[in-house]
């Protein structure tokens, strides 16, 4: 069995309208959603192998704020710059070339890439992942390069607006 759990980043400030997009850091809103909802994660008590974030800012900072709560060093956590905006195809591929000695792999990256991807491998439709909602998806399978169109099974959603009513896609 493969565990995937796709994390989009929390919500970023537009503050500062000449920050590259790259750039942008956490908004209040996202520095307040990250750590609940990696506290969310961390009640369901399972086994991170390797966290891998997109290397734009407010990924990162996200994937930081859940390695805080899951006591896993911030130097863990893989950088991988095609995961910065990548589009759905290169995700998949990125999931399909993972070493098979990760049983639970977290992916920290952004729309409308893990929308479509969660769509693509799990049996239950998403409308959209908010910014810092969790989709979790099971594999029944032993082998990344398996994990294939429509055979992943959703363990859990989380989204911050199911505990906030002012939060935002």
């Amino acid at each position: 069995m493969k565990h995937l759990v796709l994390v989009r980043h929390a919500k970023s400030s537009w503050k500062d309208p000449e920050t590259e997009d790259h750039e942008r850091p956490l908004s209040k809103r996202g520095e307040h959603d990250a750590p609940f909802m990696a506290k969310i994660f961390r009640d369901k008590k399972m086994d991170v192998d390797l966290m891998v974030s997109s290397t734009a800012v407010r990924a990162l900072a996200t994937a930081r704020e859940f390695a805080r709560k899951l006591d896993i060093k911030k130097g863990k956590i893989l950088r991988v710059s095609e995961l910065y905006l990548a589009d759905p195809e290169d995700i998949m591929d990125y999931i399909r070339n993972l070493d098979d000695d990760y049983k639970t792999v977290m992916l920290f990256g952004h729309n409308p890439g893990f929308t479509t991807v969660a769509n693509t491998l799990g049996n239950e439709p998403i409308d959209n992942i908010p910014t810092c909602g969790i989709v979790s998806i099971d594999f029944p399978v032993h082998s990344w390069k398996d994990a294939e169109k429509g055979i992943g099974i959703v363990r859990f959603k989380e989204f911050p607006k199911m505990y906030f009513k002012d939060a935002e896609d």
